[in-house]
């Protein structure tokens, strides 16, 4: 009982978030991220709950949070809501909803674009070679330590394993692993 106060008076200090969350264009892509790996609640006061909650307990999710509503007010709340510096997301970068966060200490993701329902787990790097970025397809599972660089795509449905060094074009429903990456299953 005592714990659920001490959340409760906690989520009360990210009220000004839902200021940010219902003047955003992201909503859509919020609510996704939030409920990524729950089943969606339709009831908007539900939303604002579990959005805080996640705001509270979840630096990660706060990172992400910033990046969807970018601006002055959200560079104010920075201050006094630190996101997570060990969790980098490029601001060029366009990612779809539902990106999973599976606890991404260490990761950073620079890539032209990153579609719906990824997942990604710790020590990722999504980066550029020689100026050109990935491009990442929808319901992409990028696994622990994995490396995904330079102008290649990574097609749907894909699943990147651990330590994986990707380097070049990997087709939908591939399972890539290894240093330099090689397709060892095809899930079509």
């Amino acid at each position: 009982m005592i714990r659920l106060l001490v959340l409760f008076i906690g989520q009360l200090f990210f009220l000004p978030h839902l200021l940010v969350f219902f003047g955003s264009d992201s909503k859509d892509l919020i609510v996704a991220d939030l409920y990524a790996r729950t089943t969606k609640k339709e009831n908007s006061i539900l939303q604002c709950y579990d959005l805080t909650l996640i705001l509270l307990t979840n630096k990660y999710f706060r990172n992400l949070f910033y990046f969807r509503t970018r601006g002055l007010f959200t560079n104010i709340l920075r201050i006094f809501y630190p996101k997570d510096d060990t969790f980098t997301i490029d601001f060029t970068s366009k990612i779809g909803g539902g990106l999973q966060l599976a606890h991404p200490y260490s990761t950073i993701l620079n890539a032209d674009n990153i579609g719906s329902n990824v997942y990604v787990n710790h020590l990722v790097t999504v980066g550029e070679k020689k100026g050109l970025r990935p491009s990442i397809g929808n319901n992409v599972q990028l696994h622990a330590g994995c490396i995904v660089i330079g102008g290649i795509t990574l097609g749907d449905n894909c699943i990147v394993g651990a330590g994986a060094v990707v380097v070049k074009d990997v087709p939908a429903g591939a399972v890539v692993a290894g240093n330099p990456a090689k397709i060892i299953k095809s899930t079509i």
